[in-house]
């Protein structure tokens, strides 16, 4: 066997053995007892220590070094790059720092729901505390030379840097707090009113995933604390969460992690179970499940559908036409949950995040101060203050689990899905005929040729800018939102 055959050969096994790891989590999330954890800590140090020792084997060095002067094709090529990066990457970690962190965001997780539950962030505070001290003894480790919050935004976004995104954010920023301003002087549309309940609204949410070929034959959708996608490939799953009185809440969260699902299993199959087998980055993750959920998802044509649907399942739901609909989908107030949030507000919540936990990592912010200044820092945004922890800073799920650096992936995500929308029309003229019927064939085949079966063939931005014909930047976002609620809010 060549060392290209080789390298390659104990690559699968070492994801499939992270596919499992994957799993753990998705257990952890929607079936594990709550008396598990911290059995499931242990569990998870175990794993990642096998992986860590896997991933650093010195066989992998020699085999990149000979596999260098072999033959191999383009798909071959970049799994080498893949590879050397991780084996790179994985090497600057010690293995007990990757299995403590794996054992500590496992328990904290668990730390975090129940604080999150009781509104105590004091509660939560110590393993915050161990979290970020473990996060930035990793950035430390993978700086190069780098700051260590650079580190790990490299984790989830190759080649980007916080200065670019800061860069980004001071783009958009301004243009996005003019329009709240506008929006937020007109009347806000009604919402949705009554009672939804449970299995209804299951039903309904698991006809809208189909209706945006999620393959429930490959996957399937269950109730989780926090909506995510999980898995690759012929198994990737997602969860979604239900609120009787919020129906919304449960359908765009679907919408959206059937968004990251349908990458995954959009993903050429001759790549499964190798570097290639992914999604390539969390901003190009990102933008599959932004313009599944909002350009495509809350789009007039697409609600006027939906409306129809909600009605003859649900019978009167408050609102009288599809126009009085797609305000309530899409309407603008003052509110305090990201994932919950309109496509106007959404970037301005992700700005908090990446100033807070850019702070946090350089040491500038100490933890024990964090709900200080998350709610000072809302104030200053939004312009009210936060009542609770959960409405605060305990809303989300990621720094439990120890994901610095991903919070920009969101906005990086939106802008990615600006560009993509923006050449999707272009290619796909009648789109909106098509939605307005319930049909998102076009635009979810258009999306799989041009991104999602490529995994991680391409660099990320180099992916969107094939797809799009022209390098990612905010202003097809920023145009988009800006004429969206300009027309719905008569500006």
């Amino acid at each position: 066997m060549t060392a290209l055959s080789n390298l390659l050969e104990f690559q699968k096994e070492t994801e499939a053995l992270s596919a499992i790891a994957g799993r753990l989590e998705w257990d952890q999330e929607t079936m594990m007892p709550e008396g598990a954890a911290d059995q499931r800590g242990e569990e998870h140090a175990a794993i990642q220590s096998v992986l860590h020792a896997r991933r650093t084997d010195p066989r992998i060095g020699d085999w990149l070094d000979k596999a260098a002067s072999e033959d191999a094709t383009e798909a071959q090529q970049a799994m080498l790059r893949h590879i050397r990066r991780d084996y790179e990457k994985t090497q600057k970690v010690p293995a007990k720092l990757a299995a403590e962190l794996a054992r500590v965001t496992s328990v904290s997780q668990g730390k975090w729901a129940a604080a999150r539950a009781e509104d105590d962030f004091k509660a939560f505070l110590p393993w915050l505390e161990k979290v970020v001290a473990l996060r930035q003894e990793e950035g430390q480790a993978l700086s190069d030379g780098n700051t260590p919050y650079d580190a790990l935004v490299d984790n989830y976004e190759p080649l980007m840097s916080a200065d670019q995104l800061a860069d980004m954010f001071g783009e958009m920023r301004p243009r996005l707090t003019a329009l709240r301003e506008k929006v937020l002087e007109k009347p806000t549309p009604d919402g949705l009113s009554g009672t939804f309940p449970t299995d209804k609204q299951m039903a309904f949410t698991t006809q809208l995933a189909t209706t945006f070929g999620y393959d429930l034959n490959r996957g399937r959708l269950d109730l989780s604390v926090h909506p995510f996608s999980s898995g690759s490939g012929s198994d990737v799953r997602i969860t979604t969460r239900v609120a009787e009185n919020d129906p919304f809440n449960c359908f765009y969260s679907t919408i959206h992690e059937v968004g990251h699902a349908c990458y995954e299993q959009g993903i050429d199959p001759a790549y499964a179970l190798t570097p290639l087998g992914q999604g390539v980055s969390m901003g190009v993750h990102e933008s599959q499940s932004r313009i599944y959920e909002n350009q495509l998802g809350r789009s007039r044509a697409f609600t006027g559908w939906m409306f129809d649907q909600m009605t003859a399942q649900f019978g009167d739901i408050g609102v009288a036409d599809a126009d009085a609909f797609y305000a309530a989908v899409n309407r603008v107030r003052k509110d305090f949950i990201r994932t919950e949030s309109d496509e106007l507000q959404y970037n301005l919540h992700i700005m908090l995040r990446f100033d807070l936990e850019r702070a946090l990592m350089g040491g500038d912010l100490k933890p024990a101060d964090l709900e200080t200044a998350w709610n000072d820092r809302f104030k200053a945004d939004f312009g009210y203050d936060v009542p609770r922890a959960s409405l605060g800073c305990l809303q989300d799920v990621h720094w439990s689990i120890g994901l610095f650096g991903y919070f920009p992936t969101y906005s990086l995500g939106n802008v990615y899905a600006g560009c993509l929308n923006k050449a999707l029309r272009k290619a796909v003229p009648d789109l909106d005929a098509q939605l307005s019927k319930g049909d998102t064939s076009a635009a979810t085949t258009w999306l799989r040729e041009n991104v999602q079966q490529h995994g991680g063939l391409y660099r990320p931005a180099e992916l969107i800018e094939r797809a799009c014909g022209e390098a990612p930047t905010a202003e097809p976002l920023l145009e988009y939102i800006e004429a969206k609620f300009t027309a719905l809010y008569d500006l």
